[in-house]
């Protein structure tokens, strides 16, 4: 154990020392000296000279952004690194040298076991094969058959790559919206979110693995893999034949490691039309008169994953036609949508939601899509477009459609404002679908019987009773179709707060959340969790999703 210790301190001498050296062969050249060890290193910018050649000269690549390159050296007097050099200016490079220790480099040319051999593998692309995704479909059934498919790879001791699309496969087998990456003390445990669920995929990945795995999904996102002290986020695509799925990356540093979540943007899910979100048919009425109108605001409130982004691209495709200009302005964009101009705020550049949307008013736009609505600047534009002819979409954080008009109030808007351009306020939750293939009808008891006719009595007028003649109540139980989940897909629950004269009135007045609500109410508004018994009794969902999504239940 001493003799250990000893050699670990001669080491650590040594290296003090060569790094000293390279300090003064740095001041002679006129160089810049840098630490190789705590030094960020691109992995595309190895790419650019081959490892023999790099260790032959002395030299590596560290970071490439066209045209400039950051070269480290160990020598500044060797011709051949002089030559180099010149070689790669006459190239067009603009070069930025650096003198480095020669275990520096060492640690640098470390990293080109990372590289690819062949130039496809870092396009920022995972190919599977459709043939390949249909197989693993079929095959991996349930998450029970996910977890073995995972397991026995990673007994096999698979390629890092032919892992992860295995991972990716069973994830979109079992339409997982997130992959999320856990490192522990002893183990690595994958999950997927499904449905707004997390469920446990796997907890035996060992340790030794997950370095590889973490800087194959760096490479795929074009990230630095040498950096594990601090947030990196990316983004790469899952290639399919038919289409593609952008994957987003975000990566944080954790007690035992760096901890990933890859958000799956399937473009699939946001392909719904707006009679396929779970509007009522009365709700999707009123919906569908306020996107005709010319002009003024459709708010949008909610949680983060209530639904918010599927409603107001199923409004904006509701709205498209070829006579309109649409602009929207999102952080970030997630899906692409053709015929409408999409642009991202980016505040590094100062392209924030308060200048993207000056811009875009000298645009000449018909329709406005704000991603969110989240400071006084941003809220007073948008009031502003909806109030000078445009229709504007928007979303705004808070828990009720009342609640958004005291939310607008917090961020700075005129109340004289927010009446006259609010036309909608919606409030949504998401709930999950129960299985057609396997759901089951379940006793009615008298007093729950008597507790929904009652409920339905005290229904708006405008809401059809004559689907709930017959009241039935189905559960879930599970099956292949739905990965033995009993759910299969989520499905909004809504209300709808419409802003006529006398709201525009109450408004301006600076009332309050509840006055707003209960007056809303009285005009015939459902509420979240009216509209969730209502799709409890249609078979659609269960009392237990309601409860999750709304609260206790009120009868």
């Amino acid at each position: 154990m001493a003799q250990a210790k000893i050699e670990e301190q001669l080491l650590k001498i040594k290296k003090e020392g060569e790094e000293r050296e390279a300090q003064r062969r740095a001041q002679k050249s006129g160089f810049t000296y840098l630490n190789l060890a705590i030094s960020p290193i691109e992995i595309d910018a190895l790419n650019l000279v081959p490892e023999e050649e790099a260790r032959r000269l002395g030299v590596a690549p560290l970071e490439f952004k066209k045209p400039d390159l950051a070269l480290a050296i160990s020598d500044p007097d060797s011709s051949e690194t002089k030559e180099f050099i010149q070689k790669l200016e006459g190239q067009g490079y603009k070069l930025k040298v650096f003198v480095a220790s020669l275990s520096g480099l060492e640690h640098a040319w470390s990293f080109y076991k990372f590289v690819p051999k062949e130039a496809p593998k870092i396009t920022g692309r995972v190919d599977i094969k459709t043939a390949k995704l249909e197989e693993l479909s079929q095959r991996l059934t349930d998450l029970k058959s996910i977890r073995e498919e995972i397991s026995s790879f990673l007994v096999s001791g698979a390629e890092t790559g032919e892992l992860l699309e295995i991972i990716f496969g069973g994830a979109l087998a079992a339409r997982a919206s997130d992959i999320h990456f856990e490192p522990e003390e002893t183990k690595i445990k994958l999950r997927f979110r499904i449905d707004g669920l997390l469920h446990d995929i796997s907890d035996d990945t060992p340790l030794e693995v997950y370095p590889l795995l973490v800087s194959r999904v760096k490479l795929l996102a074009s990230l630095k893999i040498n950096v594990q002290n601090e947030p990196q986020d990316g983004r790469f695509t899952i290639n399919l034949e038919k289409y593609e799925i952008e994957s987003r990356i975000s990566i944080i540093p954790a007690e035992y490691g760096e901890t990933i979540v890859i958000r799956i943007l399937d473009p699939r899910i946001i392909q719904v039309e707006l009679k396929d979100l779970g509007l009522r048919k009365d709700d999707l009425t009123i919906v569908e008169k306020e996107l005709k109108e010319p002009n003024g605001m459709v708010l949008n409130t909610g949680p983060t994953g209530a639904g918010k982004t599927t409603t107001l691209y199923a409004f904006l495709r509701f709205v498209k036609k070829p006579e309109i200009k649409i602009i929207t302005i999102e952080d970030p964009i997630e899906y692409h949508l053709d015929g409408i101009e999409q642009t991202q705020v980016e505040p590094g550049t100062g392209y924030t939601f308060v200048k993207g949307l000056s811009s875009i008013m000298r645009q000449d736009p018909d329709i406005i899509l704000v991603g969110e609505i989240r400071d006084q600047e941003t809220v007073g534009i948008a009031l502003q477009a909806a109030l000078t002819g445009h229709l504007v979409f928007s979303t705004v954080h808070a828990n009720s459609a009342a609640g958004a008009v005291p939310r607008l109030l917090d961020l700075g808007a005129r109340p004289q404002s927010i009446g006259p351009a609010l036309n909608l306020v919606i409030a949504q939750r998401l709930v999950r679908r129960l299985c057609d293939n396997c759901k089951m009808p379940q006793p009615i008891t008298p007093d729950l019987k008597n507790k929904i006719k009652k409920f339905l009595t005290n229904l708006p007028e405008r809401v059809d009773r004559s689907d709930f003649e017959e009241i039935k109540i189905f559960i879930h139980r599970g099956c292949s179709q739905c990965h033995n989940l009993g759910y299969k897909g989520r499905v909004g629950i809504f209300e709808l707060l419409e802003v006529g004269d006398e709201m525009e009135n109450l408004i301006t007045q600076n009332a309050s959340e509840p006055v707003i609500h209960e007056f809303a109410i009285k005009q015939g508004m459902t509420t979240l969790w009216q509209d969730g018994i209502l799709k409890v009794i249609s078979g659609v969902t269960s009392f237990e999703e309601v409860e999750k999504a709304t609260g206790p239940l009120k009868f």
